[in-house]
C-alpha cells in the first residue's frame, strides 16, 4: 500500500479539511453553519463550494459529476455529466455552477412512486445534501442528494430520515433545556451499521438462476456438513477471503467509511464487516455504499457477494445489526449511564423515552425490518424473533425496578473475571451480559436494533426509530414544561416511574428463542407480527399515522405511497421467485433427474438380464422413489402456476400480498421439499448447478 491509512482515508472525500483549504473564509464558515445548524444555503455560497468541489475532482481525475441519491427501490441511483462545457472557439472547459450542485433532474415517473408520479409526469428534483459529504468513485464526482416530486413529496428514503432527524433534534433539546442545559443546540442521532455477508465463487453464482435472479437459493439440499461444528466463527481467515477483505478495507476507507471490525461469521462462507458510528444520514450513505463496494471488489476476486438475508435454507442467514445512540452538539451520549446510572436523571428521562417509544411503536419497528426476505430469518433461532422487545441487562433492569419500588438503588463494585490461570490478567466484569435473541438490546451506551436485514437500506429502521423516540420526548416536555424549578426532581421521578410501570411489558431479558417468551409475549400483549403482510398495516394505522404528521416525516400522501410500494416490492418479489422455482424445475432439475431415471432403468434392466437380480431390486427401488419425486415436483409446479394465475388476477392490495404469502410461497416450499428429497440421490455430474456443498465449502 503506497500510502499510510492516515492519508488513505477520506482521500477521494471532499471532506471538511478540503473545503477548508479550497474555500473563502467567509463562505467555509456560511457552509458550517448549514451543516451544523440546518440553516438555508445561498445560492452564493453554493457558486463558491461548486467551483472548489470541481477544482478539487478535476485534480483527483473526476470527469464526470453525478446527484446520487436513493429511491424506494431500496437501492441507490444515479445520472452521470460530464464537466465539459463549449466555449465559443469550438474548445471546452471545466465547468460546474452552484445551480448544478444544488438541484438536479431525473425522471420521477420512473423510479417506484405509489402513485405520486403518473408516467407522463416525468419531473423530479434532486437537492443536494449538504451534511453528507460528496466524494469520488470511479472518476465520477458523487454528490449526495434528497429526491422529490415536482410537486415537492418525498420520493426517497433521505428526506423522510433527515426529517426524523430533526425531530428527535427539536424535541430532545427541548427537554434537555428542561434540565439546565442550555449550551445544547443540537442533538445528532448516531449509528453503526453492522453487515453480514456471503462470498461464494463468481462461477458458481452464474450457474444458478436463481441466486441470479432472486439473491437467494430455491432449490438444494444440505450439505453433510452445515454450521453444526461452530468452527468457522471467527474463524481463520482463508487466503483468498483475507485478500478480499484487505483490498474492501482500503476502498471503503478512501470513501471515508470508518470500516473497523472484519470476521468469519457463523454460517460457511459468511462473514461480516463492522463500521465505528457516524452521524445517522451519513451512516445510512455510508452502508448504501459499502454494499456496493463489497459487491464490487468481490468480482475483482471471483467471488460473489451475496446481501440476501437467507441465501441458504438450513444455515445462518444475513442481517445487520443497527447500533443507535444520540448525542449532543457539545459530545455528550445522551444514553450514557454513567457510574451511578440510578441517580443519573438525564439518562434515566432519556432510557424512558426509548422504553415508551419500543413499546407504544413496536408494530412500526416491525415494520421497518419487514421484508420477503427477512420473513426467512427472523425467529429462526439463528435472529431476533419476530416479537419486539427490549434488553436492558441486569444492572438497568435493577435500576427501573428500584424506582417502581421507590427505592434506592445500589451499585455493585466493579467485579474481577477471575480465569483460573495465575499468568492470565484480571479484569472487570460488564455491568450486563449480552442477549443475542433480543430484537433491541441495550449495550452499554447506545441501543443495538437487530432484526434488520442483511439487504435493506438502513434509512427506514432509523426513520421509525428516531420518530417514536421524539414522540416519547415530546410527551414528556408537555408534562414537565409548566413544573416550577424547585419541583423539577419530584416531577421528574414520577415521570419515569409512570413510564416504567405502562411500558414494562415491553422489557425482557431472557431467551427470545423459547415457546416459552411467545406465549408470555402473548400475555403481556405484546405484537408478534410474524410475516410482512401481517406488518403491512403498520404503517397507515391511525396512531402511527397521527405521529408521522405531528412530526412532519410523511404527508399523507407519501405515508399512502410507500404502504403501496411494499405492496408492490413483496408481490413483485415473491412473483419472481415463484418464476425463476418453476424455470429452473422445468428446465433443468426435472430433465436432470428424468436423465438420471432413464440411466438407471437401462442399468436395471441390464443387470436383470445378467441374472444380477438383487442389485437390479435395489436399482427398482431408487427408481421407483426418484420417479414419486419427479411427479410430486412436476404436480407441484402445475399447482404453483395456477396460484400465481390467480394471484395476479387479484388487486394490488394486502390480500394479494397474504396469498402471495400463505399460498404461493407454501406451493414453493412444498415443491422443494420433493426436489430437494432427490437430490442426494442423483450423482454430481447430472444437475446443472452447483449444490450446496460446492458453493459453501470450496471457496
Amino acid at each position: 500500500m503506497g500510502n499510510t491509512i492516515p492519508e488513505l482515508f477520506g482521500s477521494l472525500v471532499f471532506s471538511d479539511k478540503i473545503m477548508r483549504e479550497k474555500l473563502p473564509k467567509d463562505m467555509y464558515k456560511a457552509l458550517r453553519k448549514t451543516i451544523d445548524n440546518n440553516t438555508h444555503l445561498e445560492i452564493d455560497v453554493a457558486n463558491a463550494v461548486a467551483v472548489a468541489m470541481k477544482e478539487w475532482a478535476v485534480e483527483n481525475g473526476a470527469t464526470h459529476f453525478t446527484h446520487w441519491f436513493q429511491p424506494m427501490t431500496g437501492y441507490t441511483a444515479e445520472k452521470h455529466d460530464s464537466f465539459i462545457c463549449p466555449v465559443e472557439s469550438g474548445e471546452v472547459i471545466m465547468d460546474f455552477s452552484g445551480k448544478e450542485l444544488v438541484k438536479g433532474e431525473p425522471d420521477a415517473s420512473s423510479f417506484p412512486s405509489g402513485g405520486i408520479r403518473a408516467t407522463f409526469e416525468a419531473r423530479g428534483y434532486t437537492a443536494w445534501d449538504p451534511t453528507s459529504p460528496a466524494f469520488i468513485k470511479d472518476r465520477t464526482l458523487y454528490i449526495p442528494t434528497a429526491f422529490c416530486s415536482y410537486s415537492g413529496e418525498a420520493l426517497d428514503k433521505k428526506t423522510p430520515l433527515l426529517r426524523s432527524m430533526d425531530a428527535i433534534s427539536r424535541e430532545a433539546v427541548k427537554v434537555l433545556k428542561l434540565l439546565g442545559k442550555e449550551d445544547v443546540t443540537n442533538v445528532l442521532t448516531t449509528v453503526g451499521p453492522e453487515q453480514e455477508y456471503f462470498l461464494i465463487d463468481m462461477e458458481d453464482y452464474k450457474r444458478r438462476k436463481d441466486l441470479i435472479f432472486t439473491g437467494r437459493t430455491l432449490l438444494g439440499a444440505p450439505s453433510p456438513k452445515g454450521q453444526e461444528m461452530d468452527d468457522h466463527y471467527f474463524g481463520n481467515l482463508k487466503p483468498r477471503v483475507a485478500a478480499y477483505m484487505h483490498d474492501l478495507d482500503e476502498e471503503l476507507w478512501k470513501l471515508g467509511i470508518p470500516a473497523k471490525t472484519k470476521h468469519n461469521e457463523v454460517a460457511p462462507s459468511q462473514h461480516e464487516l463492522a463500521p465505528i458510528f457516524d452521524t445517522t444520514n451519513v451512516a445510512v450513505d455510508h452502508n448504501q455504499l459499502t454494499m456496493e463496494i463489497m459487491k464490487k471488489v468481490a468480482e475483482k476476486h471471483g467471488y460473489m457477494c451475496l446481501l440476501h438475508e437467507k441465501p441458504f435454507a438450513g444455515i445462518n442467514g444475513s442481517g445487520k445489526h443497527n447500533n443507535w445512540s444520540l448525542t449532543t452538539n457539545t459530545g455528550e451520549n445522551l444514553l450514557n449511564p454513567g457510574k451511578t446510572p440510578g441517580e443519573n436523571t438525564q439518562f434515566l428521562i432519556f432510557l424512558s423515552a426509548v422504553i415508551k417509544a419500543v413499546d407504544e411503536y413496536a408494530d412500526l419497528l416491525r415494520l421497518s425490518v419487514a421484508s420477503a426476505g427477512n420473513d426467512h430469518r427472523l425467529g429462526a433461532n439463528e435472529a431476533p424473533p419476530a416479537i419486539i422487545s427490549i434488553f436492558l441487562g441486569d444492572e438497568l433492569t435493577s435500576v427501573i425496578e428500584a424506582i417502581e419500588k421507590d427505592e434506592y438503588f445500589s451499585r455493585a463494585e466493579n467485579v474481577q473475571v477471575e480465569t483460573g490461570a495465575k499468568v492470565l490478567p484480571h479484569f472487570a466484569k460488564d455491568t450486563t451480559d449480552r442477549n443475542r435473541t433480543s430484537p433491541f438490546a441495550f449495550t452499554g451506551n447506545k441501543f443495538e436494533f437487530r432484526s434488520l436485514g442483511s439487504s435493506v437500506s438502513i434509512a427506514g429502521p432509523n426513520i421509525m426509530l428516531n420518530t417514536a423516540v421524539a414522540e416519547s420526548l415530546s410527551i414528556f416536555y408537555e408534562e414537565l414544561k409548566d413544573v416550577p424549578a424547585d419541583k423539577m426532581d419530584e416531577a421528574i421521578h414520577k415521570l419515569v416511574k409512570d413510564t416504567i410501570v405502562k411500558h414494562k411489558r415491553v422489557i425482557f431479558n431472557g431467551n427470545g428463542y423459547t415457546q416459552e417468551w411467545v406465549e408470555e409475549a402473548e400475555k403481556r400483549g405484546l405484537f408478534n407480527l410474524r410475516s410482512t403482510p401481517d406488518a403491512m398495516p403498520a404503517l397507515i394505522a391511525d396512531k402511527n399515522k397521527k405521529m408521522f404528521l405531528k412530526h412532519h416525516i410523511y404527508s399523507e400522501t407519501e405515508l399512502e405511497s410507500r404502504y403501496e410500494i411494499r405492496i408492490e416490492n413483496y408481490t413483485k418479489t415473491l412473483h419472481i421467485e415463484a418464476l425463476t422455482l418453476k424455470d429452473m424445475v422445468l428446465k433443468q432439475f426435472a430433465p436432470s433427474l428424468m436423465d438420471y431415471i432413464d440411466d438407471l432403468t437401462q442399468s436395471a434392466l441390464s443387470r436383470k438380464e445378467l441374472g444380477i437380480e438383487e442389485a437390479a431390486s435395489i436399482q427398482t427401488d431408487l427408481i421407483k422413489k426418484l420417479s414419486a419425486c419427479y411427479s410430486n415436483t412436476i404436480n407441484g409446479i402445475k399447482k404453483l402456476s395456477e396460484d400465481v394465475d390467480k394471484a395476479e388476477s387479484m388487486e394490488p392490495d394486502i390480500e394479494q400480498c397474504k396469498f402471495y404469502h400463505d399460498v404461493v410461497l407454501a406451493d414453493m416450499d412444498e415443491i422443494r421439499k420433493y426436489a430437494d428429497e432427490a437430490e442426494p440421490l442423483i450423482p454430481e455430474g447430472y444437475l446443472p448447478y452447483p449444490t450446496y456443498e460446492q458453493m459453501l465449502f470450496y471457496v
